[in-house]
């Protein structure tokens, strides 16, 4: 059962968002975590409803920076290799 209290602690979880597809596209393509940004799932949603979910969910967007760091992460983790991506 979910109660209040454990709604509250999930809600406030922080959102990422990072945007994969080109802005004149029609789909939006984008990764989306909750609280750990390198664990994310990937998604697909129109301009419109993308818009809506990043305002529903309250999202941040991930920058350049934190982007690579991530990418960065995951080349160490699926070839065990620590070089620059």
């Amino acid at each position: 059962m979910i109660t209040n209290l454990n709604k509250d602690k999930f809600n406030a979880l922080t959102r990422y968002v990072r945007v994969r597809s080109a802005p004149e596209d029609t789909f939006v393509e984008f990764d989306f975590a909750i609280e750990y940004p390198d664990l994310f799932v990937e998604l697909v949603l129109p301009k419109k409803a993308f818009e809506l979910f990043c305002k529903h969910n309250d999202v941040v967007h991930m920058d350049e920076a934190m982007s690579k760091k991530i990418d960065e992460d995951n080349q160490k983790w699926r070839f065990g290799d620590t070089k620059k991506v």
